[in-house]
């Protein structure tokens, strides 16, 4: 039996592998249209729009680090979709519309929209994973 099944699960998780390398590939962009202004190319801080800010922008290398190793997937999804408000961004990520949040989600009506919001939030969040040193 274990002959037939090891083959199996590893013909899935190969099947995946290139969904969750696109996912990084979405999330890449997503921040570079969204983040990078304020947290860096590389998220180590310090984008051209940071200057503007009260408060020095952190790096998003070190989330996993901070953590005890372990990166608190969960809290970046609240923090990008605005149920955890942070102090940089004065609340919800203002400059950003519904483009990323959770209200949007709820409110609305079309299925698609949903997905596609929700989607993109994870995506940039599974990017952010991907970059912690």
């Amino acid at each position: 039996m274990w002959k037939q099944v090891v083959p199996a699960v590893f013909a899935i998780l190969s099947a995946q592998a290139p969904a969750l390398a696109e996912e990084v590939d979405v999330g890449a962009r997503l921040y570079q249209e969204s983040c990078s202004g304020c947290h860096g190319a590389t998220g180590k801080g310090g984008g051209e729009l940071s200057k503007l800010l009260n408060i020095e922008t952190p790096a998003l290398t070190g989330l996993a680090a901070a953590n005890d190793g372990v990166f608190p997937m969960l809290d970046v999804i609240h923090t990008i979709d605005g149920r955890s408000g942070v102090r940089g961004h004065g609340g919800p990520m203002p400059i950003f519309g519904s483009l990323y949040s959770a209200s949007s989600v709820t409110a609305g009506t079309d299925y698609g929209s949903v997905v596609e919001v929700r989607g993109r939030i994870l995506s940039l969040a599974m990017y952010l994973e991907s970059i912690q040193e």
